[in-house]
This record gives C-alpha cells, structure tokens and sequence, in this order.
C-alpha cells in the first residue's frame, strides 16, 4: 500500500474531527512525512527514519488530540520537528499555530516546511520559551516530549495572565506517573487525564490537561 493510502486510512480510523477527513489533508500530510525523511539524513530529526512508522507515532498521535483541545490560537513547545504544531496546523487551518524551537537547525527545517506545504497559519518562533512575551490572547500550550510537567509548567507560567484566563497547559505522555503528577502544584492544578486512542500504535498515550487558578 502507498504512503499516500495508508495516510487516508489514518485519517479516517482517527474518525474525530470532521477536519481531518479531507483528501487534501493527506497529500499535505504525506509531502511533511518526505520533508522529515529527507532533512532527517542530515539533521536528525527525529529517531524514527521509516515515513510509515512516522505516520502512526508521530502524525496520528498529534492528531488524536484534537478533539481534546482549544483554539483558535495553540503555543506548541519545543516542537522539534513540528510536532504536534505542524499535524495540527494542517487539519486545522482556520487555527493559528506557534511553533517554539530554539535549536537553529530544526527552525529552518520547520520555515521550509512552512513555504513548502504554504502554511499561512504557523507562524515559528526560534527562541526559548520562557523568553517569549505572553502578550496575547492564547486558548492552549501544549506540549510533546518535551520535560516533565513540572518544568513544562514553569516555564511557560508566564502565559498565565490576564489575557489567557481560560487557557488550556496540555502535555502529551507515553504513561505519566503519580509522582511527576504531584510537580503540578498551585496556582496550577491538573484538570484531567484523557487517554487517548491512536490508530495502529500498540501503546499507551495520554494527555494531561492543566489549568491556572485565577485570583
């Protein structure tokens, strides 16, 4: 079976949001997976070299998140290759989608992607989060291996202001311990534990939801 064949299948074993049901959608999302494969014998993208195996571990399980979280305007964290960030920008391009990676040759990787597939939606910071100005409106920062909940929340707490009352802090886990649970600690608490389902991936995945309490 085609890249392109086993990437419509995905898309509708995902059967969530209507967005990820179009054609047009897997074309886009089969020119990233040969833009990874190909930066990826130079860069090191990523440790996964095979575009199918890519497809269930990285594509599929950005996009099973979708359901499960809130835009119109994503921060997405020490993206690396553009993951989540880059799935969700392509399913959802009504979203704006920021891209934070401070490593220079991962960012040109991700501008190329960006003038490749045209994303008009993404746009890429290259810098380190906690120097980035929280001076808009944000629905959710999310991140995928990236650190534990207690650094990830640390460094982005400066998201949570004025702006942001009702943002979302979403951390994507294989399996997420009681014990890296308990590093969330106020004026931040965990709001829920949503597992998730991914298409052809034999593994556990969650999704721990954090909130800040206002006031």
């Amino acid at each position: 079976m085609s890249l392109l064949a086993l990437i419509e299948r995905s898309l509708q074993a995902l059967n969530g949001d209507a967005a990820v049901q179009d054609r047009q959608l897997a074309g886009k999302i089969e020119q990233y997976l040969l833009l990874i494969e190909k930066w990826n014998k130079i860069h090191n993208l990523t440790a996964i070299r095979n575009p199918q195996e890519m497809l269930v571990q990285h594509i599929a399980d950005s996009l099973a998140v979708l359901p499960h979280i809130k835009g119109p305007r994503i921060v997405d964290v020490g993206t690396g290759a553009g993951l989540p960030g880059i799935p969700i920008a392509l399913a959802r391009p009504d979203w704006q989608i920021i891209l934070v990676e401070s490593n220079r040759k991962k960012t040109a990787f991700l501008q190329q992607v960006k003038i490749e597939l045209r994303l008009q939606n993404v746009e890429i910071m290259a810098q380190r989060i906690e120097n980035m100005k929280a001076d808009d409106e944000v629905n959710t920062v999310i991140s995928r291996a990236f650190s534990e909940l207690g650094t990830f929340v640390a460094l982005t707490q400066h998201w949570a202001s004025e702006w942001n009352s009702d943002c979302r802090w979403v951390a994507m886990k294989a399996n997420c311990s009681e014990q890296e649970r308990q590093q969330v600690q106020a004026p931040f608490f965990i709001e829920r534990i949503v597992t998730l389902t991914v298409p052809g991936l034999d593994a556990t995945r969650q999704l721990i939801v954090i909130k800040h309490q206002a006031g």
